[in-house]
């Protein structure tokens, strides 16, 4: 599928989980097969000591890389991999089958399920991340919600070029591409598929394709004022 293929978002040569993704297969494939993926994986192993207060649970379904940093407070299931070099911080929640790369940041109070994590990429403050494909060097600022669950509950499908072509997938989030930037509380709607090296600025609500290099935001400006007087007084009551 043009525009669609794996190479389209990620490079991949050098990532571990790479067999995750078949040849002639779209992008998302990978979220069919991570299930599977983790259920096959034969080599769990925690290299690093465990500080007081994280709790893992079914630790023997998790791996956890040389280097890595999980702080007090978080909580994690397997199956689940997390690479080396990693930060994992207070009050983080993964669930439900998530591989992260290497030399990921989580922050505090964000929850990633049914994901995968490229190297480099970071999803800091009270982000979610559901049925997503994160790709290297990507930044999710504080309060992004990658939402991966239509309110009607039917399939997730993709637009492209006016095309409409189901995944497969009742829950699906978003598909971000290498080195994209996501500002603060932006929401990415069920299907969203970001190309490389693309911008989506604060607080905007995304769906649908957006091309590689590529800017997304509100058209409606921001109005500054004076402040009128009595409303002063009014706020002072």
């Amino acid at each position: 599928m043009e525009n669609l293929r794996p190479s389209d978002f990620f490079s991949l040569h050098r990532y571990a989980h790479s067999s995750l993704w078949k040849e002639g297969e779209p992008v998302w494939s990978a979220l069919h097969q991570l299930s599977d993926y983790l259920r096959e994986w034969k080599n769990f192993k925690i290299e690093i000591e465990i500080p007081p207060g994280v709790h893992l649970q079914r630790p023997e379904l998790i791996s956890i890389g040389p280097g890595t940093i999980i702080e007090p407070g978080v909580f994690i299931q397997g199956p689940c991999i997390i690479g080396s070099q990693c930060i994992i911080r207070h009050g983080a929640y993964l669930r439900d089958s998530v591989i992260c790369g290497d030399r990921c940041a989580i922050g505090h109070g964000t929850e990633l399920k049914h994901s995968i994590l490229l190297d480099f990429a970071s999803a800091t403050h009270f982000v979610y991340v559901g049925n997503s494909i994160i790709g290297s060097g990507v930044n999710l600022g504080a309060g992004v919600k990658c939402a991966n669950l239509r309110l009607d509950r039917k399939e997730i499908s993709v637009y492209l070029e006016g095309k409409k072509i189901k995944t497969g997938l009742k829950k699906m989030g978003a598909i971000i591409g290498d080195r994209s930037q996501v500002g603060c509380n932006a929401v990415l709607n069920p299907g969203t598929l970001v190309g490389k090296e693309s911008v989506c600025f604060p607080l905007v609500s995304v769906g649908g394709y957006i091309p590689p290099r590529s800017q997304v935001k509100q058209t409606r400006a921001c109005v500054i004022e004076p402040l009128e007087k009595n409303i002063l007084e009014q706020i002072g009551q």
